[in-house]
């Protein structure tokens, strides 16, 4: 049985595109009952997001803008508490792997844009995030960091950075917001057997981590089943370590 997020309302963020980790994360919040914010850069995509849950029965807001700055973090809290009256879990998964290659290689660009779709998007939701889950007496928010932070690989220099970056935010919120009774964790995802991964690495040998198994540790973390843990990094790379 999953956790049963009824009476909840969820912040979840990355959630453009079919097939992809925020996503899958929205829909399983959603099969168990939580309210659901869905978040994204794209605002068509993630409209269509909205339409497409809403039409499985879930209750959804949209909120669309560049998440790399505070006023679209506020933006997506305040569309919470404006349309459910508050907010109880945020899974920040928006980021990802957009610069690879060779550090002597990477462009300035490359590396800011690198670290602000990781760690920027984490740092200002949270950050926004917090007195709302405060006014409900706690909470849970939930980070992505990445299995390359625990078996860093070449050519990921400024991705590691960022998702290392992700892990030491998590362990300084959940110290500092213990006290509050909101929770801070993060996963460290292996290969995740996504649309995009699939097309992209087509053909090479892969220990592949299904997005269920992926959705499962997520809600775990983000539910009261976990209410002892906080400032723990949840390896899920089925063993490939």
């Amino acid at each position: 049985m999953p956790p049963d997020f009824r009476g909840k309302v969820a912040l979840v963020t990355g959630v453009g595109r079919v097939g992809q980790i925020g996503h899958a994360v929205a829909r399983g919040l959603g099969r168990a009952g939580a309210r659901l914010v869905v978040a994204d850069v794209n605002a068509a995509e993630v409209g269509a997001r909205a339409q497409e849950f809403t039409a499985e029965g879930f209750t959804v807001q949209a909120a669309a803008g560049d998440l790399t700055t505070p006023d679209a973090a506020r933006g997506a809290v305040v569309a919470a508490r404006e349309r459910f009256g508050g907010l109880d879990v945020v899974v920040n998964v928006a980021g990802g792997l957009v610069s690879y290659g060779p550090v002597l290689d990477l462009k300035p660009a490359q590396v800011e844009r690198e670290l602000a779709i990781n760690i920027k998007t984490t740092f200002y939701v949270s950050q926004a995030a917090i007195p709302a889950l405060r006014a409900r007496g706690g909470g849970a928010i939930v980070n992505f960091a990445s299995a390359a932070v625990l078996r860093p690989q070449s050519e990921m220099a400024v991705y590691i950075a960022a998702k290392s970056a992700v892990a030491g935010l998590t362990h300084a919120l959940a110290r500092e917001l213990r006290d509050d009774g909101i929770r801070v964790n993060a996963v460290a995802p292996g290969t995740m057997k996504t649309q995009d991964n699939l097309v992209q690495m087509k053909g090479a040998k892969v220990r592949w981590v299904e997005l269920e198994d992926l959705v499962a540790a997520v809600l775990y973390l983000a539910s009261d089943e976990a209410r002892a843990v906080s400032g723990e990094i949840l390896a899920v790379t089925g063993g490939d370590l």
